[in-house]
């Protein structure tokens, strides 16, 4: 009942590779995933919560930093609310991804999961690194962008990533000592590191 989570630089694959782990493996990928959840419990549509997500961080730290107290929250997120803002996408955030490590046999995708999991004892944390310009490249491939769409992209995401860390109090989010494995995806292709990470899941 294993829990994979990957984090990674924008453009490193992460989706890619997080789709052909739960393939091999007959894992759930959570990413989509966890965004209908999140909709289904707060009675909203999932383009609402998309838009939430891109502007979340400001409060997350207050939701990280509490944790301890509040993993399964002193009041149970239910009830027909009908809207979202960044407060109750955080509390829904935080228990719909402890719920769906607890059905086990998942890939998480981002979204602060290394640190909402980082004391689950069946969590494999995964971090994929790499240059700009491999990136910027990939996203070319992968997403039919233009060289030009694919590196502001890749930059405004970075920008983005450094400043949810930030509000998150994590800046510490590249350390390696977070991660059961590190992997340069400017040294090793998808169907390698698709290998290492399945076979670190079955340890």
């Amino acid at each position: 009942m294993a829990v994979i989570t990957i984090s990674r630089q924008f453009g490193a694959g992460g989706k890619t590779l997080g789709k052909m782990i739960a393939k091999t493996l007959g894992y759930t990928f959570a990413d989509d995933h966890i965004v209908e959840m999140v909709a289904e419990a707060a009675n909203v549509s999932p383009h609402w919560v998309e838009s939430v997500e891109k502007e979340a961080g400001s409060t997350l730290s207050r939701i990280i930093s509490s944790m301890v107290s509040k993993r399964w929250l002193d009041r149970i997120l239910v009830g027909e609310r009908g809207y979202i803002d960044e407060d109750i996408y955080l509390d829904y955030i935080v228990v719909i991804i402890s719920q769906v490590a607890e059905e086990g046999d998942v890939i998480i995708l981002g979204r602060g999961s290394q640190y909402i999991l980082d004391d689950h004892p069946d969590a494999h944390h995964v971090l994929l690194i790499d240059e700009v310009e491999h990136r910027a490249k990939f996203m070319m491939d992968h997403y039919d962008l233009s060289q030009k769409q694919a590196a502001r992209v890749v930059r405004k995401e970075d920008k983005r990533r450094l400043n949810f860390y930030r509000k998150l109090g994590k800046e510490d989010f590249d350390d390696p000592a977070l991660y059961h494995l590190v992997l340069n995806m400017s040294r090793v292709d998808l169907e390698t590191a698709s290998k290492l990470v399945c076979k670190l899941a079955d340890k």
